[in-house]
């Protein structure tokens, strides 16, 4: 589902942006305030000079031109003195100001997008937490688990198949459902109309191999994004859950249930759905990566196509919550990380990015 991205208001470093180019106007302002200044004094000099030519060509009855001249000279020099600190002062509180909002907005845009990234992966994991209950849920189902039997019947699967219907018209979030036989064939699937399955060997699947692999039915197996035949193509995450004689968690493996998981119906939505200023998505990437920096969804669409690089990747990967500005893509970018903080007994182990150009 590629659902367009929700523009949120102007972000506190867009404001920030906007002070800095009022004070950069305001000095500008200024500084065309004292230049007129500068052409009065100038005027001033030049009447003060007028007045002191007609002070001595006049003789003694020019004497108060004299005085005036004198006292005009003063003044115009006071004057240039004052401009000249205005000027000097307005130039050094330009640069601090340009500084300490640079510091700003820095700060605000680190702690903000770490924040938004944090967002991002807690949704992922709190919401697939939900899956992995799921599976060890419905592998219990009475009509899975007759259908799991060697003894099982036509009828018995059948009954299976329309059971995980009914879940799946509930539960949207899925694909389908498929229940596998120990020999990695798949028995029955939820959407028959949809998905032929029935007979579909994924014994080499990491879902199914890992379903194998565990003790009771109180564990699950997971893999991570992939596109299946399953699903028709489309990318998806698989939960699976063995199902076990009589529905118990410590009873005989019979089969495996898994549950294909809609997963750009998810991710995608969560990534797209950031809120970031219209300004900000011109220039920003909203990522979801595993520890290798594989993007498993993506503002961007490169979904399984692309690596996320960078000098320090690493170390940042290794914070719970961090930003750096590090060059990415031929540019200054600030690039903000959250680590999957995980719910309740589920975490993904996935990373949350956020990359803006700066």
């Amino acid at each position: 589902m590629n659902l367009p991205a929700a523009p949120a208001e102007a972000s506190v470093d867009d404001h920030i942006r906007s002070v800095a180019g009022l004070s950069s106007r305001l000095l500008s302002q200024l500084r065309q305030s004292l230049q007129r200044i500068e052409e009065i004094n100038r005027t001033t000099q030049v009447i003060s000079m007028n007045a002191r030519i007609e002070s001595a060509r006049i003789g003694a009855a020019g004497r108060g031109f004299a005085v005036i001249a004198q006292e005009m000279d003063v003044l115009s020099r006071r004057v240039a003195d004052a401009t000249r600190d205005i000027d000097r002062s307005a130039e050094a509180t330009r640069g601090e100001m340009h500084d300490t909002l640079a510091r700003l907005e820095d700060d605000v845009r680190r702690t903000r997008l770490g924040e938004l990234a944090l967002v991002n992966i807690d949704l992922i994991d709190r919401n697939l937490y939900e899956r992995s209950c799921d599976v060890r849920w419905w592998a219990t189902d009475a009509a899975v688990v007759a259908a799991a039997r060697q003894s099982r019947t036509p009828d018995e699967l059948a009954h299976a198949s329309r059971r995980m219907g009914q879940i799946l018209d509930s539960y949207t979030v899925y694909f389908d459902l498929v229940l596998v036989g120990l020999d990695g064939r798949v028995l029955a699937n939820g959407r028959p109309g949809l998905y032929a399955s029935a007979g579909l060997d994924v014994r080499d699947t990491d879902w199914f191999e890992g379903a194998l692999r565990t003790a009771s039915g109180e564990e699950f197996s997971f893999q991570t994004v992939h596109a299946t035949p399953l699903a028709g193509g489309e990318r998806v995450l698989v939960y699976a859950c063995s199902v076990r004689e009589g529905g118990r968690v410590d009873g005989r493996m019979l089969g495996v249930l898994g549950i294909v998981f809609r997963w750009d119906a998810l991710a995608q939505t969560v990534v797209q759905r950031t809120p970031l200023s219209e300004q900000e998505w011109a220039r920003s990437r909203v990522c979801i990566v595993d520890d290798e920096g594989r993007v498993l969804a993506d503002s961007a669409g490169r979904v399984l196509q692309d690596v996320i690089d960078f000098a320090g990747r690493e170390q940042l990967l290794r914070q719970p919550r961090a930003a750096q500005v590090v060059e990415y893509g031929g540019r200054p970018h600030c690039i903000a990380h959250a680590a999957s903080p995980g719910y309740e007994t589920y975490r993904t182990g996935w990373h949350s990015l956020i990359l803006q150009a700066v």
